[in-house]
């Protein structure tokens, strides 16, 4: 019996030797009393081992005695503590709060000098980038987080106007192009102009041209596009339009019935029914479809009164687009006698407008129709039909000189120089400037009455002397000496569209700016 007791203690020591944890995992308390009887040795040696192995009752103890002799956080750390969280915090919020307030602001030079060749670097494509840039304004918009103009600059007066009997804030505007479907105005007219026109809008929707369409010349800073009046229709405009201004009638405390709509529409809010901005207003620009027969004038004509009935009632300007090159046989329709039907049509609809006010019309009008008998014919057209103004000009057909002289475009812009499109850039506006005082000394002239207009059908018979003609400048302005050459050849408004892609959001406070130091210098 004692040898089979020593075998087994021999046994258990080595088993201690090679797994130790497994040894301290027992308990051999419960064996001694068996192994007292027949092997004091080696109860002796498994005592010897497990002595110190610590039972459940002793780790309890020892965790007490840990717990009790370890040093307590004493108040001034646990402050320290807090206070150091506060400041993280405090930082955090502040860091926020300033990027926010520089980021929003058009004059934090970001939005020149990093987002637009971020832009034009991730979207070589530049409709993509076009795509992008109004769908990120128009959720920026949505959060409140949109660039816009700080501190109010206009509030000096140095800039005021007046356009149709209302003053404007200034005499910056934005063509046509940028918000096409009428997607962010709002969001436009925060950035600082006093005039932003969406559209073109066609009575159907219409795709368009085929892609690739726009192509960039970044060394010019200009661009060639065939869009085609690419359009959603005129009935997708109208309701995108009469919802903004449902949301305006109820965020003012007009309610969200019909009749909220219709008083904003009549003034009761004290605003512009169109920009619904003090100080701005909001041109909508009209134009027919592909399809549309070209030498189908009744077909024609209908085109542009279908768009008038449908966004009338929520613009200040309707814009009558006759003159887009990439829309065949459109510029066919400024002879004098098609444009004169034509802006008729659109002058008797927009008085038939359902609110107190009606909307002002005007022509927009190429570039390139600039001989003396196609001026002539055009603004013989606008006395006739009784139209408010002309916006001179248009993109072109023409490919100017690259500048400076002598330089040579790299192969991808002299790709781009030969693709069909009408051009847009600052190479147009030294073009555009004598355009404007031709169209300014005619239109002064007034209406040329002639021996047989007494024989004309009544739609086309000579207006009674109005107002004087408003004229907006489109055509390569990208600063405020431009637009200050531009207003003092006769425009009333001088407008942006190629400038405002390359200069990025903050183009119009910039411009502003340099028109205010050179009116303050005269």
């Amino acid at each position: 019996m004692v040898s089979n007791f020593s075998t087994i203690a021999w046994r258990a020591s080595a088993r201690a030797r090679v797994l130790p944890a497994f040894r301290c995992s027992q308990r051999p308390s419960a064996l001694l009393p068996k192994w007292t009887e027949c092997c004091p040795s080696a109860v002796r040696y498994v005592s010897d081992n497990t002595a110190s192995t610590p039972t459940t009752e002793t780790v309890k103890e020892t965790a007490q005695d840990t717990a009790k002799e370890a040093p307590r956080e004493t108040p001034k750390r646990a402050g320290r503590r807090s206070s150091r969280k506060a400041l993280y915090g405090t930082s955090l919020a502040l860091t926020l709060l300033v990027g926010y307030i520089y980021g929003t602001d058009t004059r934090a030079s970001i939005h020149r000098y990093a987002i637009v060749p971020l832009i034009r670097a991730v979207y070589p494509d530049a409709e993509e980038a076009h795509h992008v840039g109004v769908d990120n304004l128009k959720m920026l918009y949505r959060f409140g987080l949109h660039p816009r103009e700080r501190g109010n600059p206009d509030g000096d007066g140095v800039l005021a106007t007046e356009v149709f009997g209302y003053p404007l804030s200034n005499p910056i505007g934005i063509s046509a192009g940028l918000d096409k479907h009428a997607d962010i105005p709002d969001a436009l007219l925060d950035i600082g102009p006093a005039i932003v026109e969406v559209g073109g809008t066609t009575p159907l929707p219409q795709e368009g041209n085929p892609k690739p369409r726009v192509f960039r010349l970044p060394s010019q800073h200009a661009m060639i596009n065939r869009y085609g009046l690419n359009s959603k229709g005129a009935d997708h405009m109208a309701a995108v339009l009469k919802q903004r201004v449902q949301d305006f009638a109820y965020a003012a405390g007009f309610g969200m019935h019909d009749q909220s709509e219709q008083r904003v529409l009549d003034g009761e809010a004290g605003v512009p029914p169109g920009s619904l901005v003090p100080g701005k207003l909001l041109a909508v620009q009209v134009a027919k479809n592909k399809a549309t027969p070209d030498a189908d004038l009744d077909a024609i004509k209908r085109d542009y009164v279908y768009c008038v009935d449908r966004v009338a009632r929520y613009a200040d300007i309707l814009v009558v687009n006759v003159s887009s090159p990439n829309t065949p046989g459109l510029r066919d329709l400024q002879a004098s006698a098609p444009l004169t039907a034509i802006l008729s049509a659109v002058v008797g609809a927009a008085q038939d407008v359902q609110r107190k006010t009606k909307p002002y019309v005007m022509v927009k009008v190429s570039p390139d129709e600039d001989s003396d008998e196609q001026i002539s014919g055009i603004c013989d057209a606008v006395w006739k039909s009784g139209v408010d103004g002309v916006i001179v000009g248009n993109t072109t057909n023409r490919r100017p000189d690259p500048r400076p002289a002598g330089f040579v475009l790299p192969a991808t812009e002299q790709q781009a120089l030969s693709e069909t499109g009408g051009y847009s850039g600052p190479q147009l506006f030294d073009r555009s400037v004598p355009l404007i005082a031709r169209y300014r000394a005619l239109l002064d002239q007034g209406p040329a009455a002639k021996p047989s207009d007494a024989d004309r059908p009544s739609e086309t018979a000579p207006a009674a002397p109005a107002s004087r003609k408003v004229i907006f400048a489109s055509g390569g302005i990208t600063t405020g000496q431009q637009a200050r050459a531009a207003l003092d050849a006769g425009a009333s408004v001088a407008m942006m569209y190629t400038g405002v892609v390359y200069g990025g959001i903050g183009t119009v406070t910039r411009v502003k700016q340099e028109l205010r130091e050179e009116l303050q210098k005269k």
